[in-house]
């Protein structure tokens, strides 16, 4: 419940991260695979709730050239996954009891994350704009990456914060993007886990209800946070989940 309020407070302005953040919480109590499943209920719930208090903000032509595309590359990168997910790891090392093992799609993955962490980081990067006409080249990276991975926040929040839209723009655009990506992936390769989820859903109803409660503490405390602190919190966490998924933490 704490790591569900938290994070969902956090990741209003970030437009990523709550899904990193539950895996690990859930996976402490419950077997892998119901962690996963429980994990899809929550950020998807949430960005849902968030589309209702936020829908008045987006910008509806930014939403259609980057969501859509980033609904059909979702469905080819939910599908690439099963393809990769049985490669043999680079190289594998400990992490106290957690063995992390180094994979090629990790690196690559971690490699592009680490990458757009620089120019959110570096005040020159933030100067760097994507003209509009890359917006479903954008949707695409974002959509196959939240389809492989389930990190599709990261690349959206980067490509987002290039077209220096006011903050309350960016966080109901970013929210709606979200919402459409998530519709089509996680029915994708999600439902199968969601039978693993009986006798826990108390918990997964707990961790939602807390989600929304840090969203709507995070919509309270919007109009106090500005862009400049927006775009060091992503670049930081960009910094962390890039080398978590390079390093096989993630």
């Amino acid at each position: 419940v704490l790591s569900a309020f938290c994070a969902a407070a956090l990741t209003l302005f970030s437009g990523f991260g709550l899904g990193s953040l539950l895996l690990p919480a859930f996976a402490l109590f419950f077997p892998l695979k119901v962690a996963v499943a429980a994990t899809a209920v929550v950020p998807l719930a949430n960005n849902l709730f968030k589309a209702g208090m936020l829908w008045r903000f987006p910008d509806w032509r930014v939403v259609l050239v980057f969501g859509v595309p980033g609904m059909l590359a979702a469905y080819l990168g939910a599908m690439v996954l099963n393809a990769l997910a049985g490669g043999e790891a680079l190289a594998s090392w400990q992490l106290g009891q957690k063995s992390c093992d180094i994979r090629p799609d990790g690196l690559a993955i971690g490699g592009l994350i680490l990458l757009f962490a620089a120019f959110e980081l570096h005040p020159r990067g933030r100067k760097v704009g994507f003209p509009r006409r890359y917006l479903p080249l954008g949707g695409v990276m974002s959509g196959f990456l939240g389809g492989l991975s389930g990190h599709q926040g990261a690349l959206r929040s980067a490509f987002l914060l290039r077209l220096n839209l006011p903050r309350e723009v960016y966080i109901g655009t970013g929210t709606m993007c979200a919402v459409l990506i998530d519709l089509v992936r996680i029915p994708t390769y999600g439902a199968s886990g969601f039978a693993q989820l009986e006798g826990s859903w108390s918990v997964v109803i707990a961790g939602t209800v807390a989600a929304f409660t840090g969203s709507y503490v995070g919509r309270r405390l919007m109009k106090k946070v500005t862009m400049s602190a927006i775009h060091l919190l992503v670049g930081v966490l960009l910094v962390i989940l890039g080398a978590s998924i390079a390093s096989g933490i993630i």
